[in-house]
């Protein structure tokens, strides 16, 4: 693989990372001053489930991502072999994917 496209690829692993990281803060900041709590009512019950289950998928993620970043820096993917990074991939957009029906149905359908 190229330098260039190793660096691009290091650097936006890397930025995935920053963002599966600050997206696990804020969680755990959510959590921490929410008005609800798990136990009492179907909806404080439904949402730590849901974003909790979802929010440990994003840690899975964000690790598997930082693994990638290092096999990338160790220079263990090239263009024809990359399946790691792929898997890597494919998981994280999911877990994005997941998220949109999460905040849909949790922030703005919830609220409703």
């Amino acid at each position: 693989m190229h330098d260039n496209n190793r660096k691009d690829m290091a650097n936006g692993l890397i930025l995935a990372v920053v963002l599966g990281l600050c997206f696990t803060v804020l969680q755990g900041y959510e959590y921490s001053h929410a008005a609800f709590g798990f136990a009492g009512n179907i909806y404080g019950a439904s949402f730590f489930m849901a974003t909790g289950f979802h929010g440990a998928h994003v840690i899975i993620g964000t690790i598997f991502l930082f693994i990638c970043y290092l096999r990338v820096r160790a220079g263990h993917f090239t263009p024809e072999r990359h399946v790691g990074f792929e898997a890597a991939a494919w998981y994280w957009h999911f877990v994005d994917v997941v998220w949109l029906f999460l905040f849909a149905a949790i922030y703005v359908w919830g609220q409703g």
